[in-house]
């Protein structure tokens, strides 16, 4: 978090935002980007008084103003990126991976044994533990074969700054982390760090990508990952993201989410396992 300048010079303490400019900021963050904040006023607030000095403005109303009127995409991303939290790490909810690896990649694997091309999506990558975690759990199951097969996975997210950390690929490992992926997968970046290897590395193409937008790239999904994300929208943006997906998955294709989510009930996925669906 930007460090307030009151609290260096003894100055007045953080300013607060306005029931309308609150208003005005939370209807702007929904329409654009789906981000539902309208219980979230005293994150809103701390997490934003610090940017909202650091910009040179007196208070939130010039802020929002000026965010609604000349925001830049460098102003936008930096309020996105203060008002989301962008924590994950490898091997999280490792129930969903098993079931990928057990169930999911065998199918799409021999339905794919002619093209040999895989696609595979994820949607909220954050800062890129996820994706690069699909890709060595593709490359253990193919094994010698992985050569062979176009096996890159498009991982995107609407934050830059969790994706330039996504692209460096350097991380404090877990200890969950198996110990021959770490030989294989990774390699010492110096103190406790790792970087991804560029085996691994090279297996996912970054893009910055607003959920809110149509979805329309040049194939279809076997499988989209899209996990705590929704956690941040309301249920008619859900619905509408969902469906988007949906129309972007090839039929047999599956959605996967996070345990702590959960689909409208009027949505034609058939769920499969936890939080697993599948177009059916």
């Amino acid at each position: 978090m930007l460090t307030n300048k009151s609290s260096q010079t003894g100055a007045a303490p953080s300013m607060t935002i306005s029931e309308k400019d609150f208003t005005r900021l939370v209807n702007f963050v929904q329409s654009k980007y789906g981000l539902d904040l309208h219980q979230k006023r005293q994150l809103v607030n701390s997490r934003l008084s610090g940017t909202v000095k650091s910009m040179g403005f007196n208070g939130f109303t010039e802020y929002v103003d000026y965010l609604l009127k000349k925001g830049t995409g460098d102003d936008v991303n930096q309020l996105l990126s203060r008002l989301t939290t962008n924590y994950t790490y490898f091997m999280r909810e490792v129930e969903s991976f098993d079931y990928f690896t057990r169930t999911i990649l065998p199918e799409i694997v021999r339905k794919h044994e002619r093209d040999k091309c895989l696609s595979i999506w994820s949607a909220a990558c954050s800062s890129g533990e996820e994706p690069y975690n699909i890709s060595m759990y593709i490359m253990d199951y193919l094994g010698g074969q992985a050569a062979a097969w176009d096996t890159r996975l498009l991982a995107s997210d609407i934050s830059l700054d969790a994706l330039n950390k996504a692209k460096r690929g350097v991380y404090e490992l877990p200890d969950t982390i198996p110990p021959n992926w770490k030989r294989d997968y990774f390699k010492p970046a110096g103190g406790k760090m790792y970087e991804v290897a560029p085996k691994i590395k090279n297996n996912v193409i970054f893009k910055q990508f607003n959920l809110m937008d149509p979805i329309h790239f040049k194939r279809k999904f076997d499988v989209i990952f899209c996990r705590n994300v929704m956690i941040y929208f309301d249920q008619p943006t859900k619905s509408a993201l969902t469906r988007r997906m949906f129309d972007a998955t090839v039929p047999g294709g599956y959605l996967i989410i996070s345990k702590a989510e959960n689909l409208p009930p009027d949505l034609p996925y058939t769920r499969v396992a936890t939080s697993i669906f599948q177009k059916r």
